[in-house]
């Protein structure tokens, strides 16, 4: 393991240098490919909305200047000594973690995602003490060990987004034991995370419906998506009607609301799970979980395993992100359009330039 910094391989990228947010072209270092690297040539990067965020500094722990992008999909171009499950010429996908201990009981239980050292692809430090560069840049260079595999029958650009929101919502699906064929599932929202949370449902065989404040997304959900369902969440009848119909919810809003109205939908000892991340302390009652013997949990991106199972998964089920695709030219136009939700479901960054716009 490295100590000191070796960063010899200079770098094209896109950065955010202040809280304006701008992306410029940006020209840096990288470490050179150690033992247990592979070096990537990112082919896209998936626009996460946490990519806004930081390049924005909405938290205040952004380390300018900043490389977004942990939604990374490539062809590894070298491989360390110690790699022997990658080779040239690999498809590979890296999500959001770039190191962890290794050391800690959910490192060695393959739950990495939750170590309390864990060191993300961007914006974090890395062993060697540098500061981490993610996706929008043409070349990473990642440790083998928080590297998957991209099956052959995925497209690298609609796969990309599946190494953040696809993860997301497959993890606590899995976790909580929501593949139950026959089951009924409630996504709330329809989004980047909720739209791959209708598709994972159904390839599980659930019963799924949507939840959304928006009429107008009905059409888009039961009939594109397949949702067996829909609900506006803001006509006290639909969620009247609707309550205690569904086994699990998994809640992908990111904007401020009451869980009341949705722990309501649930049925006794259901489950509510959390994956969106709201700016300001959600509202939680008390009651409908002790009248209603109900859990609410709450879950992050997926183990590096849990994220190999979800790619094959996606592979046998034919599961990939509804995106739009736009040129490094276009990046502040696309981060403006997603603040708007502007966009179906998910932008991927062309990094390589490989795509026909």
């Amino acid at each position: 393991m490295e100590t000191t910094p070796n960063h010899t391989q200079t770098v094209e990228g896109w950065a955010a240098r202040n809280s304006s947010g701008k992306i410029e072209p940006f020209v840096f270092k990288r470490r050179e490919n150690g033992v247990d690297d592979v070096t990537i040539k990112v082919i896209y990067c998936g626009i996460c909305h946490t990519d806004i965020h930081f390049a924005r500094n909405d938290w205040g722990i952004t380390k300018f200047p900043v490389v977004p992008g942990h939604e990374i999909t490539g062809v590894i171009t070298k491989v360390g000594s110690n790699v022997t499950n990658f080779n040239i010429g690999d498809s590979v996908g890296v999500g959001c973690l770039a190191a962890t201990c290794l050391n800690c009981d959910e490192c060695k239980n393959s739950e990495e995602n939750y170590c309390s050292e864990v060191q993300l692809t961007y914006n974090d430090v890395f062993w060697d003490g540098s500061i981490t560069y993610g996706g929008y840049s043409k070349m990473l260079v990642a440790d083998r060990r928080y590297v998957v595999r991209i099956p052959e029958s995925l497209p690298m650009d609609a796969a990309a987004p599946l190494l953040c929101a696809g993860i997301t919502v497959y993890s606590p699906m899995i976790q909580h034991n929501m593949c139950q064929p026959g089951k009924k599932l409630g996504v709330n929202g329809l989004g980047g995370l909720g739209h791959v949370a209708v598709k994972f449902g159904k390839a599980f065989g659930l019963h799924v419906t949507v939840i959304s404040t928006s009429p107008s997304k009905m059409e888009e959900a039961t009939v594109r998506l397949g949702a067996d369902e829909f609900i506006v969440s803001s006509d006290p009848e639909q969620m009247k009607a609707a309550e205690r119909s569904l086994d699990f919810v998994i809640d992908t809003v990111s904007g401020n609301h009451s869980l009341a109205a949705i722990l309501n939908l649930i049925k006794v000892a259901g489950t509510l799970v959390i994956v969106g991340a709201p700016a300001k302390p959600l509202e939680l009652h008390a009651f409908p979980l002790i009248f209603g013997k109900k859990k609410v949990a709450g879950s992050m991106v997926g183990s590096i395993k849990e994220t190999q199972d979800m790619m094959n998964f996606c592979a046998k089920h034919n599961v990939t992100c509804d995106i739009e695709v736009v040129s490094t030219d276009r990046i502040n136009e696309a981060m403006d359009r997603l603040v708007r939700n502007d966009v179906r479901y998910r932008f991927v960054l062309d990094v390589a330039g490989d795509s026909k716009l």
